[in-house]
């Protein structure tokens, strides 16, 4: 696991149901949202030859995991070996928000406010600015019926979304809580 700014990427080994193995899973988070877990987003798990998600047996673990390891890295949209930049983190969430509504999969809110909050805490203007433009465009197109249950509305969303955005005092408030409450204070951070 490492930071990124005010992002928090890492690894994460999703036990088997059977329980004799895990999935190597790729994942981000957002600090700049308060949450009560590490959301795990825009996870990725090794994905085997037949095109289905592989799993590691632990009693191939030793002989396995470097090349599984490998195989994560080379599969991952966001660079597991050089750090991606927050621009690259902020943009994958984006285009994720954008692929969930091609394939007409419930909207990806979350996602659309992520990227825009981790633009936002790094000062990233240009980057708030596409982003809050393509969240307009998805908040167009986004069926109200598989909207959150608390939605107010397009523009409620919009502005409360710019309002945060604009607000870099209490993003890094945020941001720093996220950081103690989660204890990752002693995580490697890397600058990009």
């Amino acid at each position: 696991m490492r930071r990124i700014g005010p992002v928090v990427q890492g690894i994460t080994l999703d036990r088997t149901t059977a329980g004799d193995g895990y999935f190597p899973t790729a994942h981000v988070h957002n600090l700049a949202r308060a949450f009560p877990a590490i959301t795990l987003a825009l996870g990725q798990r090794l994905i085997g030859s037949s095109g289905m998600q592989e799993s590691v047996r632990f009693s191939r673990h030793s002989d396995d995991f470097m090349d599984a390891a490998e195989r994560l890295a080379s599969q991952s949209n966001l660079s597991l070996s050089i750090p991606p930049t927050v621009a690259e983190i902020a943009k994958e969430y984006t285009s994720f928000a954008v692929a969930q509504q091609g394939k007409g999969h419930p909207p990806a809110v979350d996602s659309i406010e992520d990227g825009i909050l981790i633009a936002a805490a790094t000062g990233d203007r240009a980057l708030v600015e596409d982003g809050l433009r393509i969240a307009r465009e998805l908040a167009g197109v986004w069926p109200k019926s598989r909207l959150p249950i608390d939605w107010n509305g397009s523009d409620a969303w919009i502005s409360g979304l710019e309002e945060r955005a604009a607000n870099l005092n209490q993003l890094t408030a945020v941001i720093e809580g996220q950081v103690v409450f989660h204890k990752l204070t002693k995580v490697r951070v890397v600058q990009r």
